[in-house]
């Protein structure tokens, strides 16, 4: 439990926990890039290509307008980096630069990368026979295949590439990769998404299977208007908050196949690793163990286990609001887990203030923690705090029932029979006791002090 005094001392793992805070925020630049970033990723890059204007292939009308929309979905999702390609700044010398230099150089093992591309695709066939789709650069004619990308250089880019996640969006019918294993893609659904965000991902997704024609409203690409609405949250299909590359990819396949008629199925792939890409950030609270735990002894667990990390949450500097988001949590587990109610009342209490949300916890940890001396002493401040002082005493009284020698609830009541009470004798007799029990509090033992001084003698006044 965490500990729980009265006046200052009360205040002591805010106080702490703010210092922690502060030193984080404090650090300098070159130490917050060693180890792990303290978000999920360094950095984030997107690498926006369209061609439009091809100098040996056919126009594609409103290939720069497409990708200027994602360009900007990319920066409203707070991407460090957007860097924009359209054109002559397509050549396949400069892919190939992008791809085997630039990328390479600037992009780290604890970075997110997207590549988008629009532009005209082929499908050849590898030395095996085997179908192997490509894209076009601006100088290059449809069916050049040596002046073309290859998926096989994207997968081979990929591969040396350092990002942690990588995420390839094709807006052109295409297909020819080969497609790992199927994992479980999502995030969602496991009880350590810390963990599980350093699982590496490369994915891809298509506007079209080979051979389809790409839909339009209106003039525009179905595609990117499916994906850029996808992109603003409208794919996290459970509402977490959690907005993941494989819901993007999930969201646009149906959206796509319906506005199409049945006419474009873009394809989704996982080319390497069973990780998944994060593009929008939610509460790790948010995160749900599957269908959820079935036996009781599981519910047990899962509380246990959202119990524990609240508590680490509260000792490390993090979020109160996620801390309390995991304490729910482990009470839809487990109702009578008695441990959480106390930390729960606490919280509500000292850190995130709502009193009557504060007692009915504490009434809850009574019931379900009658051993846990902790359960009574919150609720006892929490009357205090209400201005309920004779409630607040026998609240802290029943601490000590299970606890005589909780030194800190002694303190309290000396305080609460001080200064609420206007009962001096019990104020002394309650902070012998906490002095006894080893207290230093200067309060405590001013008080004491003064009772036991005996009074000062009457001088009588001389005669005349």
């Amino acid at each position: 439990m965490l500990p729980i005094v009265s006046r200052a001392p009360r205040h002591f793992l805010l106080a702490l926990l703010s210092c922690l805070l502060l030193a984080m925020v404090c650090l300098p630049s070159a130490s917050a890039q060693l180890g792990k970033p303290e978000g999920l990723y360094y950095k984030s890059w997107a690498i926006i290509i369209g061609v439009e204007n091809y100098l040996l292939a056919p126009k594609i009308p409103g290939a720069i307008e497409d990708a200027k929309a994602v360009a900007q979905s990319f920066r409203q999702l707070d991407f460090d980096e957007v860097v924009e390609l359209y054109d002559k700044d397509v050549s396949f010398r400069r892919l190939q630069q992008t791809l085997s230099d630039f990328l390479p150089r600037k992009v780290g093992r604890h970075d997110r990368l997207v590549l988008y591309f629009v532009g005209h695709a082929g499908m050849t066939q590898d030395l095996d026979g085997k179908e192997l789709g490509y894209l076009v650069p601006w100088d290059a004619q449809i069916g050049n295949v040596s002046k073309s990308i290859t998926f096989e250089q994207l997968k081979e880019f990929s591969r040396r590439s350092a990002s942690k996640h990588t995420l390839f969006l094709v807006n052109a019918a295409v297909r020819g990769w080969e497609v790992s294993t199927a994992q479980p893609l999502s995030l969602e659904g496991r009880l350590a998404p810390e963990d599980d965000t350093e699982r590496r991902a490369v994915q891809l997704l298509t506007a079209g299977d080979k051979g389809e024609s790409l839909s339009q409203e209106n003039g525009k690409s179905v595609f990117v208007q499916v994906l850029v609405n996808g992109l603003s949250g409208l794919a996290d299909g459970n509402k977490n908050g959690w907005l993941m590359a494989s819901e993007v990819g999930d969201y646009v396949r149906q959206q796509v196949v319906e506005r199409s008629k049945g006419a474009q199925h873009p394809l989704f792939a996982q080319l390497e690793g069973d990780g998944d890409t994060v593009l929008i950030e939610g509460r790790k609270a948010a995160f749900v163990a599957g269908a959820g735990p079935q036996s009781q002894a599981e519910q047990r667990q899962a509380a246990k286990t959202q119990y524990e990390q609240a508590f680490a949450l509260l000792q490390t500097g993090k979020l109160a609001e996620e801390a309390l988001e995991r304490l729910n949590k482990a009470l839809e587990y487990d109702p009578t887990f008695g441990d959480a109610y106390v930390l729960k009342s606490y919280v509500l209490l000292e850190v995130i203030p709502n009193l009557d949300a504060a007692v009915s916890a504490a009434k809850l940890a009574v019931e379900y923690a009658p051993k846990n001396p902790d359960s009574q002493y919150t609720l006892g401040l929490i009357y205090e705090k209400r201005g309920q002082y004779a409630e607040a005493e026998r609240a802290m009284q029943a601490a000590l029932v299970v606890n005589p020698n909780y030194v800190d609830v002694y303190f309290s009541l000396g305080i609460l029979y001080a200064d609420e009470m206007k009962d001096q004798s019990k104020a002394v007799e309650a902070f012998t006791r906490y002095l006894e029990l080893g207290g230093s509090h200067a309060r405590a033992r001013a008080a004491v002090a003064q009772q036991s001084s005996p009074a000062a003698p009457v001088v009588p006044s001389a005669k005349p």
